[in-house]
Protein backbone atom coordinates (compact mmCIF):
# COMPACT_ATOMS: atom_id res chain seq x y z
CA UNK A 1 0.00 0.00 0.00
CA UNK A 2 0.89 3.84 -0.42
CA UNK A 3 2.48 5.63 3.04
CA UNK A 4 -0.73 7.02 3.53
CA UNK A 5 -2.83 3.65 3.34
CA UNK A 6 -0.35 2.07 5.88
CA UNK A 7 -0.95 4.88 8.36
CA UNK A 8 -4.92 4.36 8.30
CA UNK A 9 -4.73 3.43 12.37
CA UNK A 10 -4.33 6.63 14.03
CA UNK A 11 -6.50 8.21 16.15
CA UNK A 12 -7.35 11.15 14.42
CA UNK A 13 -10.25 9.93 12.08
CA UNK A 14 -10.61 11.89 8.59
CA UNK A 15 -13.99 13.24 7.04
CA UNK A 16 -15.87 10.35 4.70
CA UNK A 17 -15.89 11.07 0.85
CA UNK A 18 -18.98 10.97 0.06
CA UNK A 19 -19.85 7.22 -1.84
CA UNK A 20 -22.63 6.81 -4.05
CA UNK A 21 -23.41 2.74 -3.93
CA UNK A 22 -25.75 1.86 -1.04
CA UNK A 23 -24.17 -1.44 -0.37
CA UNK A 24 -21.00 0.42 0.95
CA UNK A 25 -23.36 2.98 2.78
CA UNK A 26 -24.22 -0.06 4.56
CA UNK A 27 -20.45 -1.50 5.70
CA UNK A 28 -20.28 2.25 6.66
CA UNK A 29 -23.23 3.23 8.83
CA UNK A 30 -25.35 -0.39 9.42
CA UNK A 31 -25.12 -2.50 12.58
CA UNK A 32 -21.60 -4.09 12.91
CA UNK A 33 -23.05 -7.69 13.76
CA UNK A 34 -25.63 -7.62 11.93
CA UNK A 35 -24.17 -5.84 8.66
CA UNK A 36 -20.86 -9.00 9.15
CA UNK A 37 -23.73 -11.90 9.30
CA UNK A 38 -25.57 -10.93 6.35
CA UNK A 39 -22.33 -10.29 4.33
CA UNK A 40 -21.09 -13.88 5.84
CA UNK A 41 -24.36 -15.49 5.42
CA UNK A 42 -23.53 -15.97 1.04
CA UNK A 43 -19.62 -16.64 2.08
CA UNK A 44 -21.04 -19.60 4.08
CA UNK A 45 -22.78 -21.44 0.98
CA UNK A 46 -19.29 -20.41 -0.73
CA UNK A 47 -17.61 -22.55 2.00
CA UNK A 48 -19.79 -25.04 2.40
CA UNK A 49 -19.33 -25.38 -1.63
CA UNK A 50 -15.17 -25.47 -0.99
CA UNK A 51 -16.10 -27.86 1.75
CA UNK A 52 -18.06 -29.84 -0.26
CA UNK A 53 -15.07 -30.10 -2.76
CA UNK A 54 -12.25 -30.83 -0.43
CA UNK A 55 -14.30 -33.97 0.84
CA UNK A 56 -15.66 -35.59 -2.16
CA UNK A 57 -12.51 -35.18 -4.46
CA UNK A 58 -10.83 -37.15 -1.59
CA UNK A 59 -13.84 -39.92 -1.29
CA UNK A 60 -14.08 -40.08 -4.99
CA UNK A 61 -10.07 -40.92 -5.42
CA UNK A 62 -10.66 -42.86 -2.28
CA UNK A 63 -12.60 -45.03 -4.71
CA UNK A 64 -9.65 -45.80 -6.57
CA UNK A 65 -7.57 -47.27 -3.64
CA UNK A 66 -4.90 -46.54 -0.65
CA UNK A 67 -2.49 -45.70 -2.99
CA UNK A 68 -4.55 -43.12 -5.36
CA UNK A 69 -5.68 -41.74 -1.80
CA UNK A 70 -1.97 -41.11 -0.63
CA UNK A 71 -0.55 -40.25 -4.11
CA UNK A 72 -2.96 -37.49 -4.05
CA UNK A 73 -2.35 -36.35 -0.33
CA UNK A 74 1.52 -35.06 -1.23
CA UNK A 75 -0.32 -32.81 -4.16
CA UNK A 76 -3.14 -31.48 -2.23
CA UNK A 77 -1.26 -29.38 -0.12
CA UNK A 78 0.82 -28.16 -2.95
CA UNK A 79 -3.08 -27.69 -4.61
CA UNK A 80 -4.30 -26.26 -1.66
CA UNK A 81 -0.94 -23.78 -1.90
CA UNK A 82 -2.30 -22.43 -5.35
CA UNK A 83 -6.20 -21.58 -3.94
CA UNK A 84 -5.36 -19.81 -0.63
CA UNK A 85 -2.30 -17.87 -1.88
CA UNK A 86 -4.61 -16.28 -4.66
CA UNK A 87 -7.92 -16.63 -2.11
CA UNK A 88 -6.70 -15.64 1.20
CA UNK A 89 -3.37 -14.00 0.31
CA UNK A 90 -3.72 -11.82 -2.72
CA UNK A 91 -7.08 -11.72 -2.53
CA UNK A 92 -7.09 -10.10 0.49
CA UNK A 93 -4.95 -7.27 -0.88
CA UNK A 94 -6.94 -7.17 -3.96
CA UNK A 95 -10.43 -7.10 -1.88
CA UNK A 96 -8.41 -4.32 1.15
CA UNK A 97 -7.37 -2.10 -1.50
CA UNK A 98 -10.78 -2.17 -3.38
CA UNK A 99 -12.67 -1.17 -0.17
CA UNK A 100 -10.59 1.27 1.02
CA UNK A 101 -11.03 3.17 -2.70
CA UNK A 102 -14.91 2.48 -2.34
CA UNK A 103 -15.39 3.92 1.20
CA UNK A 104 -13.29 7.11 -0.05
CA UNK A 105 -15.83 7.11 -3.04
CA UNK A 106 -12.52 6.35 -5.46
CA UNK A 107 -14.51 3.97 -8.03
CA UNK A 108 -12.16 4.61 -11.22
CA UNK A 109 -9.43 3.44 -9.03
CA UNK A 110 -11.69 0.61 -7.79
CA UNK A 111 -11.57 -0.57 -11.19
CA UNK A 112 -7.93 -0.15 -11.89
CA UNK A 113 -7.16 -2.56 -8.81
CA UNK A 114 -9.43 -5.03 -10.06
CA UNK A 115 -7.90 -5.02 -13.35
CA UNK A 116 -4.60 -5.05 -11.94
CA UNK A 117 -5.64 -7.58 -9.65
CA UNK A 118 -6.18 -9.88 -12.92
CA UNK A 119 -2.83 -8.98 -13.97
CA UNK A 120 -1.23 -10.14 -10.79
CA UNK A 121 -2.96 -13.50 -10.92
CA UNK A 122 -1.58 -14.33 -13.95
CA UNK A 123 1.75 -13.80 -13.82
CA UNK A 124 1.83 -15.73 -10.09
CA UNK A 125 0.22 -18.85 -11.94
CA UNK A 126 3.06 -19.32 -13.98
CA UNK A 127 5.41 -18.75 -11.78
CA UNK A 128 4.37 -21.03 -9.60
CA UNK A 129 2.94 -23.80 -11.91
CA UNK A 130 5.83 -23.80 -14.35
CA UNK A 131 8.50 -25.18 -11.50
CA UNK A 132 5.94 -28.27 -10.34
CA UNK A 133 5.37 -29.00 -13.78
CA UNK A 134 9.06 -29.71 -14.62
CA UNK A 135 10.15 -30.97 -10.95
CA UNK A 136 7.10 -32.35 -9.37
CA UNK A 137 8.00 -36.10 -10.08
CA UNK A 138 11.08 -35.96 -8.63
CA UNK A 139 9.40 -33.46 -5.37
CA UNK A 140 6.96 -36.46 -4.93
CA UNK A 141 9.51 -39.11 -4.97
CA UNK A 142 11.70 -37.07 -2.57
CA UNK A 143 8.48 -37.06 -0.42
CA UNK A 144 8.74 -40.63 -0.18
CA UNK A 145 6.30 -41.49 -3.27
CA UNK A 146 6.59 -44.89 -5.02
CA UNK A 147 5.03 -47.40 -7.47
CA UNK A 148 1.33 -46.50 -7.55
CA UNK A 149 0.98 -44.02 -5.40
CA UNK A 150 4.12 -41.66 -7.42
CA UNK A 151 2.26 -42.59 -10.48
CA UNK A 152 -1.40 -41.14 -9.04
CA UNK A 153 0.95 -38.22 -8.00
CA UNK A 154 2.76 -37.43 -11.08
CA UNK A 155 -0.94 -37.64 -13.05
CA UNK A 156 -2.60 -35.13 -10.81
CA UNK A 157 -0.22 -33.02 -10.90
CA UNK A 158 0.13 -32.55 -13.97
CA UNK A 159 -3.21 -31.67 -15.24
CA UNK A 160 -4.31 -29.92 -12.27
CA UNK A 161 -1.11 -27.30 -12.80
CA UNK A 162 -1.54 -26.95 -16.09
CA UNK A 163 -4.96 -25.21 -15.68
CA UNK A 164 -3.76 -23.55 -12.13
CA UNK A 165 -4.41 -20.23 -14.23
CA UNK A 166 -8.12 -20.47 -13.44
CA UNK A 167 -7.76 -20.72 -9.50
CA UNK A 168 -5.74 -17.76 -9.42
CA UNK A 169 -8.09 -15.82 -11.91
CA UNK A 170 -11.31 -16.90 -10.09
CA UNK A 171 -10.13 -16.03 -6.77
CA UNK A 172 -8.66 -12.90 -7.47
CA UNK A 173 -12.18 -11.65 -9.84
CA UNK A 174 -14.09 -12.56 -7.00
CA UNK A 175 -12.01 -10.85 -4.32
CA UNK A 176 -12.51 -7.76 -6.76
CA UNK A 177 -16.13 -8.24 -6.35
CA UNK A 178 -16.00 -8.77 -2.24
CA UNK A 179 -13.99 -5.72 -2.29
CA UNK A 180 -17.35 -3.58 -2.92
CA UNK A 181 -19.57 -5.39 -0.38
CA UNK A 182 -20.80 -7.85 -2.84
CA UNK A 183 -20.93 -11.72 -1.67
CA UNK A 184 -23.80 -12.95 -3.51
CA UNK A 185 -22.12 -13.03 -7.05
CA UNK A 186 -18.75 -14.34 -6.30
CA UNK A 187 -20.47 -17.05 -4.00
CA UNK A 188 -22.94 -18.18 -6.59
CA UNK A 189 -19.96 -18.40 -8.88
CA UNK A 190 -18.26 -20.56 -7.10
CA UNK A 191 -20.98 -22.97 -5.90
CA UNK A 192 -21.67 -23.28 -9.27
CA UNK A 193 -18.54 -24.35 -10.40
CA UNK A 194 -18.44 -26.80 -7.23
CA UNK A 195 -21.86 -28.80 -8.73
CA UNK A 196 -19.97 -29.02 -11.54
CA UNK A 197 -16.96 -30.63 -9.80
CA UNK A 198 -19.35 -33.23 -7.68
CA UNK A 199 -21.08 -34.16 -10.71
CA UNK A 200 -18.11 -34.63 -13.65
CA UNK A 201 -15.64 -36.25 -11.27
CA UNK A 202 -17.55 -39.59 -10.34
CA UNK A 203 -18.52 -39.39 -14.19
CA UNK A 204 -14.82 -38.96 -15.41
CA UNK A 205 -12.93 -41.21 -13.15
CA UNK A 206 -15.29 -44.27 -13.41
CA UNK A 207 -16.94 -43.34 -17.21
CA UNK A 208 -20.41 -43.71 -17.98
CA UNK A 209 -22.26 -44.02 -21.18
CA UNK A 210 -19.89 -42.51 -23.79
CA UNK A 211 -17.49 -40.80 -21.31
CA UNK A 212 -14.43 -43.23 -20.74
CA UNK A 213 -12.91 -44.08 -16.73
CA UNK A 214 -9.98 -42.38 -17.32
CA UNK A 215 -9.22 -42.53 -13.46
CA UNK A 216 -7.04 -39.91 -10.83
CA UNK A 217 -6.58 -38.16 -14.25
CA UNK A 218 -10.47 -37.57 -14.64
CA UNK A 219 -10.10 -36.36 -11.08
CA UNK A 220 -7.99 -33.98 -12.48
CA UNK A 221 -9.84 -32.82 -15.36
CA UNK A 222 -12.85 -32.11 -13.50
CA UNK A 223 -11.16 -29.85 -10.92
CA UNK A 224 -9.92 -27.52 -13.60
CA UNK A 225 -13.17 -27.53 -15.35
CA UNK A 226 -14.79 -26.62 -12.40
CA UNK A 227 -12.64 -23.29 -11.93
CA UNK A 228 -12.44 -22.38 -15.49
CA UNK A 229 -16.77 -21.95 -14.90
CA UNK A 230 -16.41 -20.09 -12.13
CA UNK A 231 -13.59 -17.82 -13.89
CA UNK A 232 -15.53 -17.14 -16.80
CA UNK A 233 -18.17 -16.49 -14.64
CA UNK A 234 -17.12 -13.49 -12.70
CA UNK A 235 -15.05 -12.64 -16.37
CA UNK A 236 -18.76 -11.77 -17.34
CA UNK A 237 -19.81 -10.28 -14.47
CA UNK A 238 -17.24 -7.80 -14.02
CA UNK A 239 -16.77 -7.17 -17.97
CA UNK A 240 -20.85 -6.65 -17.88
CA UNK A 241 -20.90 -3.07 -15.96
CA UNK A 242 -23.59 -4.43 -14.11
CA UNK A 243 -21.88 -4.09 -10.80
CA UNK A 244 -20.14 -1.53 -8.59
CA UNK A 245 -16.88 -2.16 -10.53
CA UNK A 246 -15.92 -2.85 -14.08
CA UNK A 247 -13.25 -4.47 -15.84
CA UNK A 248 -12.65 -1.71 -18.85
CA UNK A 249 -9.90 -1.09 -21.02
CA UNK A 250 -8.18 1.47 -18.75
CA UNK A 251 -8.23 -1.36 -15.68
CA UNK A 252 -5.49 -3.05 -17.77
CA UNK A 253 -3.10 0.15 -17.99
CA UNK A 254 -0.55 -0.69 -15.86
CA UNK A 255 0.35 1.22 -12.61
CA UNK A 256 2.83 1.27 -10.01
CA UNK A 257 0.72 2.90 -7.08
CA UNK A 258 -1.74 0.57 -7.89
CA UNK A 259 0.38 -2.64 -8.36
CA UNK A 260 1.96 -1.69 -4.83
CA UNK A 261 -1.84 -0.79 -3.05
CA UNK A 262 -2.73 -4.35 -3.92
CA UNK A 263 0.86 -5.85 -3.13
CA UNK A 264 1.25 -3.76 0.26
CA UNK A 265 -1.00 -6.52 1.42
CA UNK A 266 -1.39 -9.26 -0.68
CA UNK A 267 2.70 -10.46 -0.72
CA UNK A 268 3.07 -10.89 2.99
CA UNK A 269 -0.29 -11.97 2.67
CA UNK A 270 0.17 -14.63 0.32
CA UNK A 271 3.75 -15.69 1.92
CA UNK A 272 1.75 -16.09 4.94
CA UNK A 273 -0.57 -18.50 3.02
CA UNK A 274 2.69 -20.16 1.79
CA UNK A 275 4.08 -20.11 5.37
CA UNK A 276 0.95 -22.89 5.90
CA UNK A 277 1.09 -24.72 3.14
CA UNK A 278 4.99 -24.67 3.70
CA UNK A 279 4.18 -26.55 7.14
CA UNK A 280 1.82 -29.21 5.37
CA UNK A 281 4.39 -30.61 2.74
CA UNK A 282 6.73 -30.90 5.91
CA UNK A 283 4.21 -32.50 8.04
CA UNK A 284 3.11 -34.80 4.98
CA UNK A 285 7.05 -35.54 4.32
CA UNK A 286 7.27 -36.70 7.82
CA UNK A 287 4.41 -38.89 7.97
CA UNK A 288 5.63 -40.15 4.46
CA UNK A 289 8.01 -41.70 6.98
CA UNK A 290 5.47 -44.38 8.67
CA UNK A 291 4.21 -45.50 5.05
CA UNK A 292 1.35 -45.52 2.68
CA UNK A 293 -1.50 -46.40 5.49
CA UNK A 294 -0.47 -43.89 8.09
CA UNK A 295 -0.20 -41.15 5.42
CA UNK A 296 -3.20 -41.73 3.52
CA UNK A 297 -4.88 -41.71 7.15
CA UNK A 298 -3.19 -38.45 8.05
CA UNK A 299 -4.63 -37.05 4.82
CA UNK A 300 -7.76 -37.84 5.19
CA UNK A 301 -8.31 -36.73 8.78
CA UNK A 302 -6.39 -33.57 7.95
CA UNK A 303 -9.19 -32.45 5.88
CA UNK A 304 -11.12 -32.04 8.69
CA UNK A 305 -8.93 -29.77 10.22
CA UNK A 306 -8.81 -27.73 6.85
CA UNK A 307 -12.22 -27.41 6.57
CA UNK A 308 -12.14 -24.75 9.22
CA UNK A 309 -9.73 -22.69 7.30
CA UNK A 310 -12.99 -21.88 4.53
CA UNK A 311 -15.87 -21.20 7.20
CA UNK A 312 -13.52 -18.84 8.75
CA UNK A 313 -12.49 -17.10 5.69
CA UNK A 314 -16.72 -16.72 4.90
CA UNK A 315 -15.91 -14.52 8.00
CA UNK A 316 -12.65 -13.37 7.04
CA UNK A 317 -13.39 -11.84 3.70
CA UNK A 318 -16.95 -10.01 5.22
CA UNK A 319 -13.80 -8.60 7.79
CA UNK A 320 -11.50 -7.50 5.62
CA UNK A 321 -14.17 -5.17 3.21
CA UNK A 322 -16.04 -4.01 6.33
CA UNK A 323 -12.85 -2.91 7.67
CA UNK A 324 -11.32 -1.91 4.47
CA UNK A 325 -13.98 0.45 3.74
CA UNK A 326 -14.50 1.54 7.36
CA UNK A 327 -10.68 2.77 7.01
CA UNK A 328 -11.37 4.33 3.48
CA UNK A 329 -13.74 6.68 5.09
CA UNK A 330 -11.77 7.51 8.25
CA UNK A 331 -14.21 5.59 10.55
CA UNK A 332 -11.27 4.02 12.53
CA UNK A 333 -13.33 3.07 15.90
CA UNK A 334 -15.93 1.51 13.83
CA UNK A 335 -13.00 -0.68 12.63
CA UNK A 336 -11.78 -1.69 15.26
CA UNK A 337 -15.11 -2.56 16.80
CA UNK A 338 -15.77 -4.90 13.65
CA UNK A 339 -12.36 -6.40 14.40
CA UNK A 340 -13.33 -7.42 17.58
CA UNK A 341 -16.95 -8.59 17.03
CA UNK A 342 -15.40 -10.96 13.90
CA UNK A 343 -12.83 -12.53 16.31
CA UNK A 344 -15.52 -13.69 18.79
CA UNK A 345 -17.51 -15.36 15.95
CA UNK A 346 -14.61 -16.64 14.62
CA UNK A 347 -13.33 -18.50 17.70
CA UNK A 348 -16.26 -19.93 18.23
CA UNK A 349 -16.02 -21.55 14.40
CA UNK A 350 -12.60 -23.34 16.16
CA UNK A 351 -14.69 -24.09 19.29
CA UNK A 352 -17.45 -26.33 17.06
CA UNK A 353 -14.59 -27.79 14.81
CA UNK A 354 -12.80 -28.84 17.91
CA UNK A 355 -15.62 -30.52 19.17
CA UNK A 356 -16.36 -32.41 16.10
CA UNK A 357 -13.00 -33.58 15.65
CA UNK A 358 -12.72 -35.03 19.08
CA UNK A 359 -15.94 -36.53 19.25
CA UNK A 360 -16.46 -37.02 15.95
CA UNK A 361 -12.66 -38.45 14.82
CA UNK A 362 -13.70 -42.21 14.20
CA UNK A 363 -17.41 -41.25 11.89
CA UNK A 364 -14.96 -38.80 9.70
CA UNK A 365 -12.66 -41.68 9.21
CA UNK A 366 -14.75 -43.72 7.94
CA UNK A 367 -16.14 -41.56 5.70
CA UNK A 368 -12.86 -42.70 3.62
CA UNK A 369 -11.70 -45.88 4.41
CA UNK A 370 -12.81 -49.08 6.18
CA UNK A 371 -9.54 -50.15 6.74
CA UNK A 372 -9.27 -50.58 10.48
CA UNK A 373 -5.45 -49.60 10.57
CA UNK A 374 -6.40 -46.40 8.42
CA UNK A 375 -9.24 -45.18 11.11
CA UNK A 376 -7.53 -45.48 13.95
CA UNK A 377 -4.30 -43.44 12.95
CA UNK A 378 -6.69 -40.88 11.74
CA UNK A 379 -8.99 -40.84 15.07
CA UNK A 380 -5.88 -40.50 17.14
CA UNK A 381 -4.50 -37.48 15.51
CA UNK A 382 -7.70 -35.56 15.08
CA UNK A 383 -8.37 -36.03 18.93
CA UNK A 384 -5.04 -34.54 19.80
CA UNK A 385 -5.80 -31.66 17.22
CA UNK A 386 -8.83 -31.26 18.71
CA UNK A 387 -7.49 -29.10 21.43
CA UNK A 388 -6.18 -26.30 19.39
CA UNK A 389 -8.58 -26.38 16.95
CA UNK A 390 -10.25 -23.57 19.32
CA UNK A 391 -6.75 -21.40 19.46
CA UNK A 392 -6.46 -22.06 15.61
CA UNK A 393 -9.90 -19.81 15.39
CA UNK A 394 -9.01 -17.05 17.57
CA UNK A 395 -5.95 -16.30 15.91
CA UNK A 396 -7.69 -16.70 12.37
CA UNK A 397 -10.15 -14.19 13.16
CA UNK A 398 -7.59 -11.62 14.17
CA UNK A 399 -5.41 -12.40 11.07
CA UNK A 400 -8.61 -10.93 8.65
CA UNK A 401 -8.51 -8.23 11.25
CA UNK A 402 -5.19 -7.37 10.71
CA UNK A 403 -5.13 -7.71 6.92
CA UNK A 404 -8.24 -5.51 6.55
CA UNK A 405 -6.02 -2.95 8.77
CA UNK A 406 -3.37 -3.17 6.36
CA UNK A 407 -0.89 -4.72 8.61
CA UNK A 408 -0.16 -8.23 7.36
CA UNK A 409 3.33 -8.43 9.39
CA UNK A 410 2.64 -9.97 12.46
CA UNK A 411 0.54 -12.57 10.32
CA UNK A 412 3.40 -13.52 8.54
CA UNK A 413 5.70 -13.76 11.66
CA UNK A 414 3.43 -16.03 13.40
CA UNK A 415 3.43 -18.08 10.20
CA UNK A 416 7.48 -18.36 10.66
CA UNK A 417 7.30 -19.46 14.48
CA UNK A 418 4.72 -22.08 13.51
CA UNK A 419 6.67 -23.12 10.58
CA UNK A 420 9.60 -23.54 12.35
CA UNK A 421 8.56 -25.34 15.08
CA UNK A 422 7.20 -28.13 13.35
CA UNK A 423 10.34 -28.34 11.16
CA UNK A 424 12.29 -28.64 14.61
CA UNK A 425 10.07 -30.43 16.73
CA UNK A 426 9.26 -32.77 14.16
CA UNK A 427 12.33 -33.77 13.26
CA UNK A 428 13.43 -34.26 16.66
CA UNK A 429 10.11 -36.88 16.71
CA UNK A 430 10.59 -38.51 14.28
CA UNK A 431 14.94 -39.10 15.25
CA UNK A 432 15.19 -38.49 18.90
CA UNK A 433 11.47 -40.10 20.06
CA UNK A 434 11.87 -43.59 18.12
CA UNK A 435 9.42 -42.20 15.49
CA UNK A 436 6.24 -42.30 17.13
CA UNK A 437 3.23 -40.72 15.62
CA UNK A 438 1.64 -39.15 18.56
CA UNK A 439 4.65 -37.61 19.30
CA UNK A 440 5.09 -36.15 15.71
CA UNK A 441 1.15 -35.13 16.13
CA UNK A 442 2.11 -33.15 19.15
CA UNK A 443 4.18 -30.87 17.63
CA UNK A 444 1.82 -30.36 14.55
CA UNK A 445 -0.60 -28.87 17.60
CA UNK A 446 2.11 -27.11 19.32
CA UNK A 447 2.94 -25.02 16.03
CA UNK A 448 -0.90 -24.45 15.89
CA UNK A 449 -0.74 -22.96 19.49
CA UNK A 450 2.13 -21.21 19.02
CA UNK A 451 0.83 -19.17 15.27
CA UNK A 452 -2.46 -18.55 17.45
CA UNK A 453 -1.28 -17.12 20.69
CA UNK A 454 1.38 -14.40 18.55
CA UNK A 455 -1.62 -13.23 16.31
CA UNK A 456 -3.74 -12.74 19.60
CA UNK A 457 -1.36 -10.98 20.93
CA UNK A 458 -0.35 -8.60 17.99
CA UNK A 459 -4.62 -8.56 17.76
CA UNK A 460 -4.59 -7.18 21.35
CA UNK A 461 -1.96 -4.91 20.84
CA UNK A 462 -3.82 -3.29 17.88
CA UNK A 463 -7.24 -3.05 18.79
CA UNK A 464 -7.16 -2.52 22.37
CA UNK A 465 -7.87 1.30 22.29
CA UNK A 466 -11.03 0.26 21.20
CA UNK A 467 -12.81 1.03 24.25
CA UNK A 468 -11.86 4.62 24.39
CA UNK A 469 -12.44 5.72 21.07
CA UNK A 470 -15.76 4.37 21.17
CA UNK A 471 -16.41 6.33 24.53
CA UNK A 472 -15.09 9.38 22.31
Amino acid sequence: MTTEDATLFDTNERPRAPVAPTRTVQLLEGPILRTLLRLTGPNIGEAAARIAFVVFDAIYVSWLGTDALAGITLVFPLFITMQMMSASGLGAGVAAAIGQAMGAGRRRDANALAGHGAMIAVALALAFSLPILVFGPALYRALGASGASLQAAETYSTITFAGVIFVWLMNILANAVRGTGNMVVPAGAIIVSALLHLALSPLLILGWGPLPSLGIAGAAIAVVASYALGTIVLGVYLLSGRGDICLNPSAFVPRRKTFAAILGVGSLAALNVLQIQIVLIISSTLVAGFGAVTLAAFGAASRLELLQLPLTFAVGTAVITMIATNLGAGNVARARQIAWIATAVSAGIGGAFGIAAYFGATSWMRLFSEDPAVITVGRDYLTIIAVVLPLMGTGLGLFFALLGVGKPAMPFLSGSVRLGIVAALGWSAMHLMDGDFLALTATFAAGIAAMAACLIVAGWREFRAAASIRGE
